[in-house]
């Protein structure tokens, strides 16, 4: 069984996307040096928040990744390399790494979202594929790894977000409107006034009509 790991910080998870990422994306330069490191980590397209992490901050995340075995430290003819171990220390399959690694780098995402933009790491064949290995990230005996958030006003699907740096602030929920619009004295009685225009108007209506021989059912 995995040993449960701390919570993460921002720049930690977003280290070990970026390797995961570059592994597939640029094979040909991964493990990575520092320097593509910390431009991967500072990029500003496919990243949520936009970060801008010094040498320094992505070295000392380094050291910290490194203590649990998340990284593994390479040392070549002229530079320093680092590769994730991510998939073998949470002991997840590579599906599970792309999803939760997209996660990482962009920020809690809807299961569509997920799908596309895991696109370049791991090509899910649909929707449903996506979700099953979601329910096993959450399920996960050793630790549940995502989360499914409660639905946002006007979504019309749950996002999920990865828990490597922690529980996410969820937004407290506010009162439904109508329940306040009920208890607001004033917008009842505007309410109330409205219903009593409205029940005038079709008086005046139904008048008219009987003063023109027609039935409302006869006008188009």
């Amino acid at each position: 069984m995995p040993h449960p790991l701390p919570p993460l910080s921002l720049l930690e998870t977003r280290v070990l996307g970026v390797l995961v990422e570059k592994e597939h994306t640029v094979p040909d330069t991964y493990p990575l040096s520092l320097n593509a490191l910390i431009a991967g980590c500072n990029q500003k397209t496919s990243r949520d928040p936009v970060i801008d992490a010094s040498e320094a901050e992505v070295l000392l995340a380094l050291d910290a990744l490194r203590s649990h075995s998340l990284i593994i430290e390479s040392s070549g003819s002229r530079v320093t390399r680092y590769s994730h171990n991510l998939g073998r220390v949470l002991q997840v399959p590579s599906q599970s790494v792309a999803l939760l690694t997209v996660l990482m780098l962009r920020g809690p995402q809807t299961a569509a979202e997920l799908r596309a933009n895991c696109e370049r790491l791991h090509k899910f064949a649909d929707v449903s594929s996506v979700e099953a290995f979601l329910t096993e990230l959450a399920e996960r005996s050793a630790g549940a790894l995502v989360l499914e958030l409660p639905r946002a006003p006007g979504a019309r699907e749950n996002r999920w977000a990865h828990l490597l740096s922690g529980t996410p602030d969820l937004p407290q929920p506010s009162a439904a409107p109508l329940a306040a619009a009920s208890r607001d004295p004033l917008l009842a009685d505007r309410v109330a006034r409205l219903e009593d225009e409205l029940a005038t108007v079709r008086a005046q209506l139904a008048r008219l009509y009987e003063k023109l021989g027609e039935s409302p059912d006869d006008v188009a």
